[in-house]
Parts: C-alpha cells; structure tokens; sequence
C-alpha cells in the first residue's frame, strides 16, 4: 500500500474519532435529559421537552448520516492494519452506528422520538388511574413506528426485524440464540419453582420486619450502602423516579429508585440494582470514553453488573449479615432483623405478579412472557387492544397467576411506552452471564466473599473492573465470557447457582 494511501486512512480515522466525539457529547446531553424528564418534569413540561429531545435526536441522526462519514470509513478501512486492537474495534462500532442511522430516513427518526416521549408520559397516568384503554392508542402508535424502524434496519443488516430490535441492546443479538437459552431455562424452571416452594413451606415461617419505614432513613440506608459499593458521589447522584433506572453519562452518573413507607425492600434493592449499573459505567475505559469502542458493551453486560450485585452478591449470606445490624439501628431492633430471618426474606420465592419485585427463580418467567408479546405485537400477530388478555393468559400459563388489573399487568413496565422494544430479553441473559462472571470472579478472588462480610466491595469491583468494565466495548459479549470465565453465554452457572441458593443440601 502505498504511503499516500496509509496516511489518507491514519487521517480518515483520525478525523472519525473527532467527529464521534461531538456525537458522543450530544447522547450524553440527551442521557441527561431523558433522565431530567423522568424525575422532575412537571406533565405540562412534557411536550415541549418531547420536542427538545426529538430535535437534538435528529441532529445526532444527521451527523451520522453525512456522506463524510460514509467516505471517512471507508478510507479507514482501507489499512486496518495501521490501526491497533482498540481502534479497529473502534472502527467496527463506527460503522455499526452509520449503518443503524442510515437505516432510518430523518423523519422517522423525529417522529420515533415524539411518540415515545408523548406515550411514555401518557403512560405515568394511564398507570396510576388503570385505564390501559387511555394508554392503548398512544402505544398502537409508537408500536407501528417501531415496526417501521425494525423493517428498515432488518433489510440493511439482512435479518428479522425484531433481531434488529435485538440488536440495538446487544449487537449481534438473535432471537434463535434466545430461544435456545430460554428453551433451556422453560425445561428446567416449572420443575424447580414447585420443589424451591416445597422446600419452603417446611421452614419457620418468616417474621416481616413492621414499618412504617420512613422515606429519609430508607434513603440514608441506601447512600451508605452505595458509599460501601465504591459510588463517587463527585460524580453521581440518587433521586426518585416512577421507575428505576439509571443515565447519564461515566463522570455524571443518574440513578433513581423508588420507595414506599409501607416496606423497605423495594426501595433497597432498587439503588443496590441501579448502583450496579452505575459502577459499570464509571469504570469503563477513560481513554475510550468519547469513543463508541469505550460505551458499554450492551445490555446484557449492563444487567449482568447491576445482577451481580443486587441478587448474587447484595442476597448473599455475607451481605446479610453485614447488613442486618444496620437495618436494626435504622429500622428498630427486633427479631425480624437478624441475620438468618433477614436472609429467608431476602431470598423468599413466590409466584409474584410485579416483575421488579420477584425473585430469581421465577424472574425468567417474566421476561419470557414479555420477550413471547413483543415478538408478537412487532410481527403483528398481537394487537394492542388484545395486550391485556394476552398478558393475563401468559401469566396464567408461566407463573399460575393473573393480575387483578391491567396497572399491575401490562401496564406495570416503562419499557413498550418509551419505545424499548428488544430490551427485556436482557435481563435474563443478563442473570446468565451474572452467574458465569461471578462464579469466576469468586474462585479467582477467594477474598471477595470475606470482604463482602464486612461491608466492603473492592476486591470484587476490582476484579469487575479489570475483566469487564475497563474493556468497554472491545470485545463481543460472548468474546469477553470466553475470555472472563471460560465459556460463552450459557444457563448452567444460573442453574448452579439457584440450586445451591434455594434448595441446599
């Protein structure tokens, strides 16, 4: 290759991370505001937030469509080999963003935006007042531009639209992939649930620590757990919201919760979850972080770190009994706060109705009704006014149980009315490769169990760090398994683990 042509590549690459910077800072001025708007807009603000947010939407749609960039990576491309492991990643996630915008003509892309703003808001009352009717229009709405979208994308990358909706949350993802997991999980789980619940009824019954629990101590509770999990707060907040969540940007990280005076545990292990998500975004890769080599790997890796320390560290005996005397103190000293009791709640199962709030063994449940409904509903086999009866004869069918309405149904999640389409299938997947990293990272790190005990997270935020978080997205999610524990995405460490949790020996 010729020297003119090496230098037109190193230029061409050097002038791509230039202008993915720019469109780096706008996502994370859009983070901010998507999160702004789920804690504190007033719903007479909504409109007009609706309207910012679509339009800094299309600019950042417009600037990964400009010939430029087509012809910029193009000439990058030209001479890989100039560039080291870190930029050709770098170049490969570049090329996924201008494939996946110029996918989408501009109006579409607004149009996307406005209606999952407006349904989203809609939503927050429809919810409240159980009136799926009010919410259904806005939804069939938002639903058929998700379509529109998955098509258009699906014919570019050369796959079913809802592996494109697949794959805004994990690259690569398949629903094939999907189901062979969850085939394995459907096999395993209506077996064990019945023996977990067996297994339970045979012990003391459970003493439920009795409230009222104040907001402002649930709150102190919860800032200092998060100060022993290693959150900075220089760069960092906890707020209230009607869904968890968490935004923002690795050097301004958002996370809300939400509590109720009447228990403690939701509230709790809400922040615990979220303040997962938030040390992941805080240690991805500093050198990388205007890059999109330097975001997160996806969701499957994001929900495998908030996992990791809500439901296979935070549950755990050692945490418990770290915590139990603090709950004691905050709460009022008593029976119900010792360890042993504090850990049987902790790791109690039933057939819940509210996915955020069930346990890791009927948890998969949920999300396959969900993942089973919006594959339906984008292939046009489910329509919107037959969610309700379609989500009730699913729970009847997964968990042996109905809601007694539609807002503690179909209605309970944020995700359909913001338009995240795709996204649920992570959580499972992402409690799989929870499981793998964790078993790895305990037998790796002997002390982060003992550690843990004493209300300290380093050794295994450490390990985190060095074998996830600082590799942002380098590496496919199945590459940094292999290369982390050993194996690519599967359910036996899952399966391990909810046996050795729920029915021990």
């Amino acid at each position: 290759m010729s020297r003119n042509k090496s230098e037109r590549a190193d230029n061409a690459y050097n002038t791509l991370e230039r202008h993915f910077t720019r469109i780096s800072r706008l996502d994370g001025a859009l983070s901010v505001l998507d999160w702004d708007q789920a804690t504190m807009m007033p719903n007479g603000g909504a409109d007009a937030r609706a309207e910012q947010l679509s339009t800094l939407k299309l600019i950042r749609h417009e600037a990964l469509c400009s010939s430029e960039i087509a012809d910029l990576l193009a000439a990058a491309e030209d001479d890989l080999s100039r560039l080291d492991g870190w930029q050709q990643a770098n170049l490969a996630r570049m090329r996924r963003s201008w494939r996946n915008a110029t996918a989408l003509p501009a109006d579409l892309v607004e149009a996307l935006s406005l209606a999952a703003c407006n349904c989203e808001v809609t939503w927050r009352t429809a919810r409240k007042d159980n009136n799926f009717k009010s919410l259904a229009p806005s939804l069939d709405i938002l639903l058929q531009l998700t379509r529109d979208a998955a098509t258009a994308k699906a014919a570019l990358i050369g796959c079913s639209p809802y592996d494109a909706l697949l794959d805004q949350f994990d690259s690569g993802a398949k629903a094939a992939a999907v189901d062979a997991l969850f085939s394995e999980l459907e096999d395993f789980l209506p077996d064990f649930l019945p023996q977990v619940l067996e297994h339970q009824r045979r012990q003391p019954a459970i003493m439920e620590p009795k409230g009222p629990f104040p907001v402002d101590t649930q709150r102190a509770v919860a800032l200092e757990l998060m100060r022993d999990l290693g959150f900075d707060f220089e760069h960092g907040r906890l707020d209230v919201s009607h869904h968890p969540f968490s935004g923002g940007v690795p050097d301004d990280v958002r996370i809300t919760t939400r509590y109720i005076d009447t228990e403690f545990l939701q509230g709790l292990m809400a922040v615990l979850h979220e303040t997962g998500h938030a040390m992941y975004e805080r240690g991805l890769p500093k050198a990388w972080r205007s890059q999109p080599v330097g975001r997160a790997r996806g969701m499957i890796a994001h929900e495998s770190q908030s996992l990791i320390v809500e439901m296979l560290a935070c549950r755990g005996p050692e945490f418990v009994g770290y915590l139990a005397p603090k709950m004691a103190a905050a709460f009022g000293d008593g029976k119900a706060w010792t360890p042993v009791n504090l850990q049987r709640l902790f790791q109690h199962v039933e057939r819940d109705l509210i996915r955020v709030h069930a346990n890791e063994v009927t948890y998969p449940l949920h999300v396959l009704l969900r993942y089973r409904l919006e594959r339906a509903m984008i292939g046009g086999d489910l329509l919107i006014p037959d969610l309700p009866g379609a989500w009730n004869d699913g729970m009847r069918l997964l968990l042996g149980i109905s809601p007694p309405n539609d807002a503690d149904g179909c209605m309970q999640d944020v995700h359909w009315p913001a338009g995240l389409f795709g996204y649920f299938p992570t959580y499972t997947l992402g409690a799989l490769a929870a499981a793998q990293f964790f078993a790895a990272a305990k037998q790796q790190q002997p002390e982060i169990l003992p550690a843990i005990s004493k209300g300290k997270f380093k050794p295994l935020m450490g390990w985190l760090s060095d074998n996830v978080h600082q590799w942002g997205s380098r590496y496919s999610t199945d590459e940094l398994l292999v290369r982390t524990t050993g194996a690519p995405l599967g359910t036996a460490a899952f399966k391990a683990h909810l046996r050795a949790r729920y029915l021990p020996d």
